[in-house]
């Protein structure tokens, strides 16, 4: 059956993908500095790197050939998306961990 393992593959690139942005907003939330964090009103940066933590470590298990949790990985990619989506450009502004380079150079 050609169509079931299109399927084993495609779930699991699903799944890999989750891991990859739960790894990148857990990196991204490293880097800024914990005083953004409080400045624009986003909690604090320890409780962040908690929650992604756990969304990073839930994600990974639910991998395969692991594949326990699965049902768990969709939270933990909403627990990313929210961050990268909400927190992240609310603490970019604050120095630390934004664009490099000095100012803006105007464009797109």
């Amino acid at each position: 059956m050609i169509f079931g393992s299109v399927q084993v593959v495609l779930f699991s690139l699903f799944y890999l993908a989750i891991f990859v942005l739960c790894v990148w907003a857990l990196i991204d939330a490293a880097r800024r500095p914990a005083a953004a964090y409080v400045a624009a009103g986003k909690r604090t940066k320890q409780l962040w790197l908690i929650v992604l933590g756990v969304a990073t470590a839930v994600s990974f298990i639910a991998l395969p050939p692991l594949g326990a949790l699965r049902f768990l990985a969709l939270i933990a990619a909403v627990a990313a998306v929210v961050y990268l989506v909400d927190v992240k450009p609310a603490i970019g502004g604050y120095s630390g961990g934004g664009r490099r380079g000095g100012p803006s150079r105007g464009g797109w």
